[in-house]
């Protein structure tokens, strides 16, 4: 059977994401939501329907994180669009872009309480609670500026989820609007900084004699820029988990995403002039409430507001980080190489990797250790999607060195369970050139494992590493500490390798670094679903099982 063509404002809408470059989106069709499905073969976009609203925004935030575009989640009216706003609070924490579409009740419906299909109180209201702004059109023209003020949005400040409601009669209310109401429209420059702010900063920086930098998420875009200044003024370079990569973790000048260690931390705390890039510098990133960097604070970000939030800034330059590096580098001093200066900033990042490496042990020696087998066994150059789980935030985003920016997908904000499956598997449609990882706790992959029939079903290969510690095993110690017996935390478990195996996929056990290694590389070779269960009470991590 071939589709019908019909110019409804659902076509119209999807033909502008098109325009815009978005060729795959997230959702699961609906009754309500049919208009947004009918073009996508005509206009060229690969739907991927999870098998769980959440998992469609969980999996369009690894696809945008690879991109660069908005992630696009198509969901149907009332439980649909509910189930998709924990992936909508996550963008919104981790200021990542991304387009929910939805139809709403049709027009003079609203608030009707006569028991329609899918009615819910106020499912904009909900919505516009969690995302940057949230709207209800009523004409296809105001759907497609709806779209157009997004990409604007995405492109000139802070980005952030935005949420597009369709009442259903406009949605399928069929539409004369031209192609040329749909062409994508020229995107304004970069936010340019104060040319003053931008000569101060750089007389500055030119002067320190410790510099440093702190890397956050909005300087993702600016890698090469930041590579270029560091290297000018031989600054140690630490990271927020949303930057990890935005320097080489090879890199001689690379301190790692490392900010949840006093070691970390402490390249900050005591640089002369502290240089940071598009960070919020927020408690989830440090782990303590503040940074209380002790020299001159240099801030860039694209919002005025965020220049003094968490950490007082001496001089903030508001703009788009890439612009804003591009100008100081050019209003610094032509001086001669100091060479003795570059060695030593190298060996203080040596010397704060080494203090993190021996810290991070002594926090949790079990994940430490085990995330650095993981971490050995792992191809270069793969894309590594993580929980909230132990593994990940006290092992292997301290463990693992990645190259290039976006490797690690994760939310060290909102810190929710269920994201790394799906988001690994968005990551690999948009990157299918990489290998694709997920590194997870067996608490963790129970609320997104449905997803594992998404990724057969989407012919993607994806490696899952589930480290099966029996349960929520933090929230165990969260419990003991407060004097509590367990009480919901020691789960029952499946058997890992069977239910991978039921979904068509392949499991396999590892016992020991040697079987973790030969596991991935077969995984590798093999492609599809893959699962490699580790019980990390029995894992062998001694040098012998190594061997």
């Amino acid at each position: 059977m071939e589709t019908t063509p019909k110019r409804t404002t659902g076509w119209v809408v999807m033909e502008t994401l098109r325009g815009y470059g978005v060729d795959t989106v997230f959702g699961i069709p609906g009754t309500h939501n049919l208009e947004l499905y009918r073009p996508l073969g005509a206009l060229g976009i690969r739907p991927v329907t999870t098998r769980h609203e959440q998992g469609a925004g969980y999996g369009s935030d690894g696809w945008s994180l690879q991109t660069g575009l908005p992630g696009v989640v198509i969901t149907t009216s009332g439980p649909g669009l509910l189930n998709a706003l924990s992936a909508a609070g996550t963008a919104y924490c981790e200021s990542r872009p991304m387009i929910i579409v939805s139809p709403g009740p049709a027009l003079g419906a609203e608030f009707a309480d006569v028991g329609t299909l899918h009615e819910t109180k106020d499912q904009l209201g909900a919505a516009s609670a969690i995302v940057e702004w949230g709207r209800r059109v009523t004409s296809a023209e105001q759907a497609v500026a709806a779209v157009h003020d997004a990409f604007e949005l995405f492109a000139t400040t802070r980005p952030r989820p935005v949420y597009l409601e369709i009442p259903l009669d406009v949605l399928e209310r069929e539409t004369e609007l031209p192609a040329t109401a749909t062409a994508p429209r020229p995107l304004p420059d970069p936010a340019r900084p104060a040319a003053g702010d931008v000569a101060s900063a750089a007389a500055l920086l030119a002067r320190a004699e410790r510099p440093a930098i702190l890397a956050g998420g909005g300087s993702r875009g600016a890698a090469a820029q930041l590579r270029a200044l560091a290297e000018r003024i031989a600054a140690p370079v630490v990271t927020t988990l949303n930057a990890k990569g935005v320097l080489d973790e090879h890199h001689p000048l690379a301190a790692g995403s490392n900010l949840r260690l006093a070691a970390g931390r402490r390249i900050a705390q005591e640089a002369d002039v502290l240089l940071v890039v598009g960070s919020k510098v927020g408690e989830a990133e440090l782990w303590v409430p503040r940074l209380e960097a002790g020299g001159t604070v240099i801030r860039v970000d694209l919002l005025e507001s965020q220049i003094d939030k968490n950490q007082r800034a001496d001089l903030g330059i508001v703009g788009d980080a890439a612009t804003a590096l591009t100008a100081i580098l050019e209003a610094l001093p032509e001086t001669e190489a100091d060479a003795g200066r570059g060695d030593r900033a190298a060996d203080r990042v040596r010397e704060s990797l080494e203090a993190a490496r021996a810290e991070s042990s002594e926090l949790s020696a079990p994940n430490a250790a085990l995330a650095e087998r993981i971490a050995a066994a792992l191809p270069q150059h793969a894309i590594v999607a993580t929980d909230s789980s132990q593994i990940a935030y006290w092992g292997l985003l301290n463990a693992l060195r990645v190259s290039q920016p976006n490797s690690t997908p994760y939310m060290a904000t909102y810190a929710t369970l269920g994201y790394g499956l799906p988001a690994a598997l968005g990551s690999r449609i948009a990157a299918p050139h990489r290998p694709a990882f997920v590194v997870t706790g067996d608490g963790a992959l129970m609320f997104s494992m449905n997803e594992f029939i998404t990724v057969v079903e989407q012919g993607e290969d994806v490696t899952v590493i589930v480290v099966d510690n029996g349960g929520y095993a933090e929230i165990k110690q969260n419990e003991a500490d407060a004097g509590i017996a367990p009480v919901g935390v020691d789960l029952a478990q499946p058997d890992w390798v069977a239910v991978t195996d039921a979904f068509g996929g392949r499991g396999r056990r590892a016992g020991g670094p040697r079987e973790l290694a030969q596991a991935v590389e077969a995984a590798v070779r093999e492609g599809g679903l893959q699962l490699i269960h580790i019980d990390q009470a029995a894992f062998d991590l001694s040098e012998e099982a190594a061997s």
